[in-house]
């Protein structure tokens, strides 16, 4: 889904679309891209966590991968691609995670898990005439670190802000939306489309958007039919179904 990028004499005006964590939830997913048509964006960036913890993880990512876009990898598309180790999640809840993984492989073909496993770690692009993005899953050069928005300036700048040629950085993982400014740039993370961990059980993602030198960024919403999107863990015979479908419907862990 990729429109004509408007060139305003010698300035382009570039509306991205943000999203990540979709966790198999393709109903949350195709209610995002419907909102993100709507919105005529130009480009889609997917940051990872594609299938795993969802009821339809194979739909997700087929819908992904028709976009044609640039997608970089989560920690749980490497978890899919590799399973999960000791010490990467609580150890009260690694069983039951191991077997969330192992239905959602089930899922999934050979082409499938290749090209989960050959995804890129980040991606960077010009937003605009001199106006670069950075995008990535957790942190640079790690999937799984967890950067919270609270955290202060220096820890973010420190563990975020490592290219310094960028002006956006735009990461996923944490499921908690917030835009902040540090030092003249601006830190971004568009919450998660299918789990979302904030109280609100609207997919999230970001939208942003250049003229020329000028940008902004913006936090999207978008609601959906949860109680549906929670059936489907039980239509599914998804391990742990009752959990996860909570999670939907609450938007919160």
């Amino acid at each position: 889904m990729t429109r004509q990028t408007i060139r305003k004499g010698d300035q382009y005006t570039m509306k991205t679309a943000f999203i990540s964590d979709i966790h198999g939830n393709a109903t949350a997913l195709e209610a995002v891209l419907e909102d993100i048509n709507r919105k005529q964006v130009d480009k889609i960036i997917v940051l990872g966590d594609i299938c795993y913890r969802g009821p339809e993880p194979k739909r997700a990512l087929d819908l992904v991968r028709s976009l044609d876009a640039p997608v970089i990898k989560g920690n749980a598309d490497e978890w899919v691609v590799r399973g999960i180790r000791e010490g990467e999640v609580p150890d009260k809840a690694l069983e039951m995670m191991r077997k969330e993984r192992e239905w959602t492989v089930s899922k999934l073909n050979e082409d499938d898990i290749n090209y989960l496993k050959d995804l890129p770690e980040d991606y960077s692009f010009e937003l605009s005439d001199g106006l670069e993005v950075h995008c990535f899953h957790a942190v640079p050069g790690n999937l799984f670190e967890v950067v919270r928005p609270e955290e202060e300036a220096g820890v973010i700048e420190q563990k975020l802000m490592v290219k310094t040629s960028a002006s956006l950085y735009v990461y996923g993982h944490i499921h908690l939306p917030y835009v902040r400014f540090i030092n003249g740039k601006t830190v971004a993370n568009m919450g998660s489309t299918g789990l979302p961990f904030d109280g609100l059980n609207y997919a999230s993602y970001l939208i942003a958007e250049a003229d020329g030198g000028q940008f902004q960024t913006g936090i999207q919403r978008v609601s959906y039919d949860t109680e549906q999107a929670g059936e489907k863990y039980f239509e599914a015979d998804y391990p742990n179904a009752e959990f996860m479908a909570n999670v939907v419907r609450n938007g919160r862990l």
